[in-house]
């Protein structure tokens, strides 16, 4: 409920006429662009993941390098967003959103064609760099083409649920393509994306004019944040064949943390920073912000321990394994886009984002209780519906306060920190729960003689504890986002205006 009336004001139907809003007319094709675009970027992140065996076989490196594969992509991504976004408010989001579209074009045609290791990482860490460019200029188009609360609301719906459902999505693609092409096609599918994405943009958008007031380009902070933001990346992706005991965990770390409160104290006394505190202490946005990371601690137990489940436990081929996660897709853009264009506007995020958490963290209370009896139907199914549910709800109205009410000239930096979140915490998410599940494992199997019902009992167990953490970290961040953001209806007069291009 509202604090107080104030709160209640009804929105206005645009923040300015649409007549001053150049995308208006062109605006739900911009957003099939840009939803393409997003959808390339999220979906890279798994989508490889299955076509792996294949290209390891291919290209005979060892295992300690496939762990690369994933990981070069997301240091590179992690750790360029910020000065990816903030690219796009000085010269220019349609520029930076095509740039970053070529790019990954063009270095997703080299991964396709490696015929090295070597060159399959060097393609995966240039996906990164490029769609670091692309991820916060996609974002923060949205936010400048959709004006009127409404549409906003619908646009953002759509978005959430393609950030929210595209790892899914992922998995899918890369079976199918793995399975009736070849891995490389996991690679050379992001050109068929990347093209039509390029050219209907670069018909629709307009560019902004550059400003005599635009911001400059702040060098320390983008040495330390970039610095700070692969130090945690690089740490965490090392716990995953590293003990935290390790230097190559614990010291990557501690550098990542101590760089980052370095970046934070120049943002402060910086008259031109990468990320003004301005867009972060916003009591609304710094929930936002805390709500995307929580949920992309979460989330990657979802995809990760659940595609063990099913292709180990369930015998699912990768493409059964894909469509088996498509009624989570389902329900999660149904639940995002009811959220963003009829909930959000009457009620206001706070209601929504911890609400969606909690149902999310029901489905993972719920997924934690399969055993080796359990079938896709009676076991997984409803649960993973629930969870579809409880992500809409919180991921899309998160998404949309986290860049309501940001200037223009900060729009860019506004996204990126949104993706950055996500990005941070899906890496958290990794290393923590494949640490639990892991740990649960060996506490399962001390002991006792190993059989084949044991280690089957064992995986099962990991899985599930696992589901139990994500659940529990779901809840904190009900708890968080309860906390921080505000009551009653999102005020639209605080929306960035439509740029003049």
């Amino acid at each position: 409920m509202p604090d107080s009336p104030a709160a209640t004001v009804e929105a206005p139907r645009a923040v300015t006429q649409h007549g001053d809003n150049p995308h208006h007319a062109r605006r739900w094709l911009i957003l099939v662009m840009i939803g393409l675009a997003q959808l390339m970027v999220v979906l890279d992140a798994t989508i490889v993941n299955i076509a792996l065996p294949s290209a390891q076989a291919d290209l005979g490196f060892s295992n300690d390098a496939r762990q690369w594969v994933v990981t070069a992509y997301a240091l590179a991504f992690g750790s360029l967003l910020l000065i990816g976004g903030r690219v796009g408010d000085i010269f220019g989001r349609k520029y930076a959103f095509l740039i970053g579209l070529a790019g990954f074009a063009v270095v997703s045609a080299v991964g396709g064609a490696a015929n090295s290791i070597e060159m399959l990482l060097v393609a995966r860490a240039a996906q990164g760099v490029f769609g670091a460019l692309l991820a916060p200029a996609a974002l923060s188009l949205l936010t400048t083409t959709f004006t009127d609360p409404k549409e906003r609301g619908r646009a953002f719906g759509i978005f959430g649920a393609i950030a929210g459902g595209g790892a899914a999505v992922g998995l899918l693609l890369g079976g199918v393509l793995t399975e009736y092409l070849d891995w490389r096609w996991c690679m050379f599918v992001n050109i068929v994306f990347a093209v039509i994405a390029f050219v209907g943009s670069y018909l629709l958008l307009r560019h902004e004019p550059v400003l005599g007031d635009r911001p400059k380009i702040d060098i320390p902070g983008t040495l330390t944040s970039t610095a700070g933001l692969f130090a945690v990346v690089y740490g965490f992706a090392n716990k995953e064949s590293h003990d935290w005991s390790s230097a190559s965990v614990w010291g990557f770390l501690l550098a990542g943390v101590v760089l980052l409160a370095v970046f934070v104290r120049i943002q402060v006394t910086s008259s031109h920073p990468l990320l003004p505190m301005r867009v972060v202490l916003d009591r609304d946005r710094g929930g936002a912000y805390a709500s995307v990371f929580l949920l992309g601690i979460g989330m990657f137990a979802i995809f990760l321990f659940l595609t063990f489940y099913l292709q180990q436990n369930l015998q699912f081929t990768p493409i059964e394994s894909g469509v088996a996660f498509m009624p989570m897709v389902a329900t999660l853009m149904i639940s995002a886009t009811t959220a963003t264009a009829v909930l959000l506007p009457r009620f206001g995020a706070r209601p929504l984002v911890p609400t969606g958490m909690v149902i999310g963290a029901a489905g993972l209370f719920w997924l934690s209780q399969i055993t080796l009896t359990s079938t896709y139907s009676n076991g997984v199914l409803l649960p993973l519906m629930v969870l579809g549910i409880g992500i809409g709800l919180a991921m899309a109205p998160a998404m949309n306060v986290a860049t309501l009410g940001v200037d223009p000239h900060d729009a860019g930096v506004a996204s990126a920190t949104v993706n950055t979140a996500q990005q941070i915490g899906g890496s958290i998410g990794t290393a923590l729960l494949s640490t639990f599940a892991a740990e649960a494992a060996t506490s399962f199997l001390a002991g006792k003689q190993p059989t084949p019902q044991l280690m089957a009992d064992a995986a099962i167990h990991s899985y599930t504890t696992a589901f139990t953490w994500a659940a529990a970290i779901f809840l904190v961040g009900a708890v968080v986002s309860g906390a921080l953001l505000r009551s009653g209806a999102p005020n639209m007069e605080g929306a960035a205006p439509a740029v003049h291009m």
